[in-house]
């Protein structure tokens, strides 16, 4: 065969390798997403959604923004999954590098000697030599059944993956400091009405005592005054220490050790107006943990293929070359060598390891495909439950509103017949106040819960990560 019909031969090879290839291994495609409409009560068919914003377009407050951007700079789990994205490009470069040939130079210096008598040479004869070899060595696997190719993608796939993942660390953490933020300024103005309500009930203790020397009550409406100041003051040690709580919780978020957290006023805060979900379709598009779910299941797709080509022979073409001389001085002269070889191998003894790899990929196939659909449902879930928080606490304001201005009356009502009528008696203004106390904290919970589900909902549509 001359040299010509060879290479002729081995292109035809090759080329019908790669359409071998794409018989055995499957092209990719998408796993089976979840069908209809994922967000309860949804009928507007507006795409646009608030996962598009930037957060730092979401978020007005100053004190809030710095916390975000510490955060973003120094929390170690984000850092962790930023040195994930490296483990996984060098992943990649490794797998594209087993597609190419590998290449080795290579130099030797091989004294020997033989036996004289063994060579039937009279005694006393020279039988020593010096081997030089100077040489590069080159060894390739063909790829003929796509089992590297298919390798390739599948650490694509993977570096795709924790891509998204860094993406859906940052979306949460964004969302853990903003919550977390919100609460503490809650807390702060529990703790201001806590505050603001022991100090009225002093006075109403000294009230009460002088309207007893008065007659005007007995000495009940005196002590119940003094448990009604105690009951408002036993709550602010647990306001103070729930604050410093989530101080601690906000430093830890942003990666530094526990200390004052530079903060506005509650008041300050206004929730959105209106809270724009986009359609559910677009979860796949804009949320990252439900990008990484699929890449997830991308790379088990092309583990599977990758398992399928075991059960086939690998081609693997070698050659190497080089200088080859006894001596020194004439190294490069007449020195020349090389060979070159193609082999086929074919697993036969190994059929139960290439059929328990085939069958453990596939499982894990459907796994990941399981877990992405689980995915998609949690998100559609998840931006159910912050709609209908906003709406819950939305509901409640207009209500909360006029019970307070209510109770308030009620309070200034009561104080005032307990002064100048005996229809009254210091248990009504207890109750009274004791509820105006209550409203005017759930209040702020009411504020609270519309604000975080703000967030929760921009997490959900998979906001943070632009």
């Amino acid at each position: 065969m001359s040299k010509s019909t060879k290479i002729y031969y081995l292109l035809f090879l090759l080329a019908g390798s790669s359409f071998l290839s794409c018989r055995i291994n499957r092209p990719y495609q998408q796993p089976e997403n979840i069908t209809g409409t994922l967000y309860r009560d949804q009928t507007s068919g507006d795409t646009t959604s608030i996962a598009t914003l930037p957060w730092q377009k979401l978020f007005a407050d100053s004190a809030l923004k710095a916390l975000i951007n510490e955060g973003l700079a120094n929390n170690r789990n984000l850092k962790t999954a930023i040195l994930k994205i490296e483990e996984a490009e060098a992943a990649l470069g490794q797998a594209k590098g087993a597609l190419l040939p590998g290449i080795s130079a290579n130099a030797s210096v091989s004294p020997s000697k033989q036996s004289a008598a063994a060579l039937s040479l009279p005694a006393g004869s020279n039988t020593t030599s010096t081997l030089y070899q100077l040489g590069l060595s080159a060894s390739w696997e063909v790829d003929i059944w796509g089992k590297l190719s298919s390798s390739k993608r599948g650490a694509l796939a993977n570096l795709l993956q924790t891509d998204a993942a860094k993406r859906a660390i940052q979306t949460q953490l964004i969302a853990d400091i903003a919550n977390n933020y919100y609460a503490l300024l809650a807390l702060d103005k529990a703790l201001d009405i806590t505050t603001k309500t022991l100090q009225n009930r002093i006075k109403d203790v000294e009230t009460m005592k002088v309207m007893k020397e008065a007659a005007v009550v007995n000495g009940a409406a005196v002590v119940q005054s003094e448990a009604n100041r105690y009951a408002a003051e036993v709550a602010i040690p647990d306001i103070k220490r729930n604050i410093r709580e989530t101080e601690n919780a906000i430093d830890l978020l942003v990666g530094r050790a526990p200390g004052a957290v530079t903060r506005t006023r509650f008041d300050d805060q206004k929730p959105l107006n209106e809270l724009q979900t986009g359609l559910s379709s677009q979860l796949l598009k804009n949320r990252p943990d439900v990008q990484q779910a699929e890449y997830a299941f991308r790379g088990a797709f092309e583990n599977t293929n990758v398992a399928k080509a075991y059960f086939y022979p690998s081609f693997t073409i070698t050659a190497s070359g080089g200088f080859s001389n006894l001596t020194l001085k004439d190294f490069f002269i007449n020195s020349i060598f090389y060979n070159i070889a193609a082999g086929l191998t074919q697993p036969i003894f190994n059929q139960g390891i290439n059929k328990a790899r085939l069958k453990t990929a596939l499982a894990q196939q459907q796994e990941a495909m399981y877990q992405f659909q689980q995915t998609v449902l949690t998100a559609g879930s998840e931006v159910s439950n912050a709609l209908d928080a906003y709406q819950t606490a939305k509901d409640k304001d207009d209500a909360r509103s006029k019970q307070i201005a209510a109770l308030e009356k009620a309070v200034d009502y009561t104080q005032q017949l307990l002064r100048y009528s005996s229809a009254t008696n210091y248990t009504d203004v207890l109750t009274s106040e004791q509820s105006l106390l209550a409203a005017q904290l759930s209040s702020v919970s009411d504020k609270l819960q519309q604000l975080q589900a703000t967030v929760n909902l921009y997490r959900a549509l998979g906001g943070g990560w632009r």
